[in-house]
């Protein structure tokens, strides 16, 4: 880490000093203090990790719940080397308020720190940087290069999927398998599934190999790349149950969850009987004006397909509320058939398709759907149907 590099003398060492802009401080804290916990087991777990460096003439700051960890950097104008950990929501709070794009001097002392802009000074009390925990930067393999595009690619594809009950942990994360034609996304929260297969223009791995990360972790990475990406690849370390992403002075480490993923593969069907081609923002555009009476009835809608008109129906009847009925028009290949969704898991997968058509493929009301973009994307988005009383 940076600031292990300080110029270190006998003695006391001088005070950290630096200048920089209130802008590039106030969005590096915004990021790394996701990974400040709320009830930390440590005080200095509530603290960022500010490391100034006159060599390289910039600033990184951190921060780590044991769990997940993110360290940034930006330019500064570093007078004197030194580090120092400063409450984070403290820090947070007082730099969002300062003049936007404002020069912010920064000085250190006896583990206290003065912040100055303009006519205005803050002290705030810090702790030594000594005590703060080292990121478990895994280093020690060859790092995989990934595209930054496909990764990002896959993220957005999957991330919505996971689930949010802690008591599946392994469901609350992404599964990356990484294989010799590129990377394979998915994720499932038990209702649904969605798959992203990308390439990767980075580099070909030597060794195919899967992992499980956190969903948390992963939009934390997909929010550091949109802020601080580059088109330069981002290296993936995996060893004994931590991965670290990092590009230039950027860095994301984070646990892996424990466990057996599901074999997803084997849940998506092999054939269909029914095919529907439709115009995916005119069926999402559909779905989000009926949704205001699904809503008051389970979440529920039904879906028919009329294959001799050409269109889908959908229909909903929200009891001592009303009704509401659309048609899309619609390519049908098969039978007539009825069959509902939970209108939440229809239309996340549909914003997450992206394309302007797609197909949904499927036997019976009560057997999983798949719902793909026609064309080159390779995105799968399995949803299971539900069943209603007459």
């Amino acid at each position: 880490m940076l600031w292990q590099d300080c110029d270190q003398r006998l003695g006391q060492p001088p005070p950290m000093k630096l200048v920089c802009r209130q802008n590039e401080l106030n969005t590096s804290l915004s990021l790394v203090s996701r990974a400040v916990p709320s009830r930390p087991n440590h005080p200095v777990l509530a603290n960022v990790l500010l490391a100034a460096d006159a060599g390289t003439q910039r600033l990184s700051l951190t921060a780590f719940d044991l769990s997940l960890g993110i360290q940034t950097s930006f330019a500064a104008q570093v007078e004197r080397s030194g580090a120092i950990t400063l409450p984070a929501k403290l820090l947070n709070d007082i730099v969002s308020r300062l003049p936007n794009d404002s020069d912010v001097t920064l000085e250190d002392n006896d583990a206290a720190a003065t912040l100055s802009v303009g006519s205005g000074q803050y002290q705030m009390r810090g702790i030594s940087a000594d005590e703060f925990p080292e990121l478990p930067l895994v280093q020690s393999q060859e790092a995989l290069q990934l595209s930054a595009s496909a990764l990002i690619e896959g993220l957005r594809g999957t991330l919505f999927a996971t689930s949010g009950d802690e008591t599946k942990q392994i469901l609350t994360g992404v599964h990356l398998k990484v294989q010799p034609d590129g990377l394979e996304f998915a994720a499932t929260d038990g209702h649904r599934l969605a798959v992203v297969k990308t390439e990767n223009a980075a580099a070909t791995p030597a060794t195919e190999f899967a992992v499980t990360v956190p969903s948390r972790a992963l939009r934390d990475l997909e929010r550091m790349i949109a802020i601080r990406g580059s088109d330069e690849a981002i290296a993936l370390y995996h060893d004994q149950g931590q991965t670290v992403f990092q590009w230039g002075d950027q860095y994301l480490t984070s646990r892996t969850l424990d466990g057996q993923y599901p074999n997803y593969g084997q849940l998506i069907p092999r054939e269909f009987n029914r095919n529907v081609a439709v115009d995916r923002k005119r069926l999402l555009a559909a779905l989000e004006r009926i949704a205001v009476l699904a809503d008051q009835q389970n979440n529920a809608i039904r879906l028919s397909l009329d294959p001799e008109n050409n269109r889908l129906a959908l229909a909903v009847d929200a009891q001592d509320v009303g009704s509401g009925q659309e048609a899309v028009p619609a390519e049908i290949i098969g039978e007539p058939l009825e069959i509902a969704f939970n209108v939440r898991y229809l239309a996340e997968g549909l914003k997450a398709l992206n394309t302007t058509d797609i197909q949904i493929q499927l036997n019976s009301n009560t057997s999983p759907v798949v719902l793909s973009p026609l064309g080159p994307v390779k995105i799968t988005y399995l949803v299971m149907p539900i069943q209603l009383r007459s």
